[in-house]
């Protein structure tokens, strides 16, 4: 159920008080972690490979504690490569979107013959199946 053009207002409006006043806090929740890269996951594997190998020689060598060394060298190498990579860039705080057109559809909003957006796309074509006259 589409939102009141009030209702589009009023949620526009707390959005840019939200992105004004508390800047920080938008940052810091729309941030995203950087994928892993190359480097790291190539080391973490490695890191892990040693570690099982250090696992059976604790097992050929019946020592327990060399296991358990193996173990945690295995752990390491595991959780290195899945981090995230550092040299990612840190998204900006985005500027809220507005809408001129006060929330209303129709050609003038940005429909597909103006390149709006795909969401204000699909309403129209949902809008126009509904309404074989429009």
């Amino acid at each position: 159920m589409p939102l009141s053009e009030q209702e589009q207002r009023l949620l526009e409006e707390m959005e840019r008080s939200l992105y004004q006043n508390d800047s920080d806090f938008v940052a810091r929740v729309t941030r995203r972690q950087g994928r892993p890269t190359y480097t790291s996951i190539t080391i973490g594997v490695l890191g892990a490979l040693a570690g099982v190998a250090i696992v059976i020689l604790g097992l050929v060598m019946r020592q327990p504690l060399i296991g358990i060394v193996g173990f945690v060298v295995m752990l390491a190498g595991v959780l290195f490569a899945l981090r995230p990579g550092m040299g990612a860039p840190k998204p900006s705080a985005r500027a809220p979107r507005t809408s001129s057109s006060g929330g209303s559809r129709g050609p003038a909003s940005g429909g597909s013959s103006n390149g709006g957006s795909f969401m204000d796309r699909m309403n129209e074509r949902w809008d126009k199946r509904n309404d074989p006259n429009q």
